[in-house]
């Protein structure tokens, strides 16, 4: 029977992209696909956090032997992984997860000649730039979100009771590491305007936390100020909507595949919005636009305060947003593409 490879690069941690590749190899193997990991640095460990992973195999890239007829996937930004798939004739998989890296880490060769492999996106966005860029159709594979891990609050709001019958402080949840400097600047706008506004906020960072952590640390916060750009489907924000938080911030382009203006009158990207059966989820300006950042978070604080139908509707649709993008919809789709596009007949 052929095997899957999926190739994992040298990283320090498992998560965003890496996290996913390790979720798509555990899936294939559930479905009944051989799958295997093939690890770039020999003392890479797999995570012990990701349901059906141990029934993975893991090998050292370097030993690994595909043949005519395996899958050999490798996200984008690694060109020298592809060499053993291409040399063995094994079908070729590139697994776009951020378009930032992918021209400017592809060979000449292959940007000449896109037949050679086969390609994959992880957003909507990154199908239509690898399009535009490259002449290639990609079939898109976005991640999923554990909804039994990232789900709302007892009450459905931080601290069960609306921010402005309650009197609490706003609590805003953000990750530091995400273009620290821009994060500093809406922080300190937003906080310069506290005396004048009346709104003050309690910043949350999330920062060395496990998936567990995280999802508490959303389940306190009222909005998540998402910082990070560019991005290929950025999990961060959907997981912040799933937790019952409002998303304030930059896109960072691959977050257009979800994210929607909770004002038509806001901000819109020149990308037109696929379909989606969801409807505003957010408040977003244009990346590195602190400034505007710092104004739509405060558009979003008084959401919070007035407790009124515009809030509650956008956490409906916040957790619309986040029931399109669990693991079901994640696992549907690695069956349909290995089964119809990846794999010339299902597994016996």
């Amino acid at each position: 029977m052929a095997r899957t490879y999926v190739y994992i690069p040298p990283v320090k941690h498992t998560a965003g992209g890496i996290a996913v590749l390790c979720r798509l190899a555990a899936r294939l193997c559930a479905l009944g696909f051989d799958c295997a990991l093939a690890a770039r640095d020999a003392s890479w460990q797999a995570p012990d956090n990701i349901e059906g992973l141990g029934d993975v195999a893991v090998v050292e890239a370097g030993q690994a032997r595909p043949e005519a007829g395996d899958v050999w996937l490798v996200p984008e930004g690694w060109p020298t992984a592809l060499a053993p798939g291409l040399a063995s004739k094994a079908r070729v998989v590139v697994y776009c997860q951020n378009w930032a890296y992918l021209l400017a880490n592809l060979p000449e060769a292959l940007v000449r000649h896109t037949a050679a492999v086969s390609w994959l996106a992880v957003s909507h966005p990154v199908a239509w730039l690898m399009e535009y860029a490259l002449g290639v159709s990609a079939p898109v594979l976005r991640p999923g979100v554990d909804l039994g891990l990232f789900r709302p609050p007892a009450g459905g709001l931080p601290g069960g009771k609306p921010l402005g019958a309650s009197g609490d402080t706003l609590t805003v949840a953000y990750m530091p590491r995400k273009n620290k400097a821009l994060a500093g600047q809406i922080r300190e706008i937003f906080s310069a305007r506290a005396r004048a506004r009346g709104t003050y906020a309690d910043w949350l960072e999330i920062k060395d936390m496990d998936q567990a952590g995280v999802a508490a640390a959303l389940r306190r916060a009222h909005i998540f100020l998402a910082t990070g750009f560019p991005e290929g489907c950025p999990l961060p924000p959907l997981e912040a909507m799933a937790c019952g938080c409002l998303p304030v911030g930059f896109s960072g382009f691959g977050g257009l595949d979800y994210l929607r203006q909770i004002f038509p009158d806001d901000y819109q990207s020149w990308l037109p919005p696929r379909e989606a059966p969801f409807g505003g989820n957010a408040v977003f300006t244009a990346d590195a636009d602190s400034v505007a950042a710092a104004m739509a978070l405060e558009r979003a604080a008084a959401l919070w305060l007035d407790d009124g139908p515009v809030l509650r509707q956008a956490l409906e649709q916040g957790q619309a947003t986040a029931r399109a993008y669990d693991t079901a919809a994640f696992a549907a789709s690695v069956k349909s593409l290995w089964t119809e596009r990846f794999w010339e007949k299902q597994p016996q």
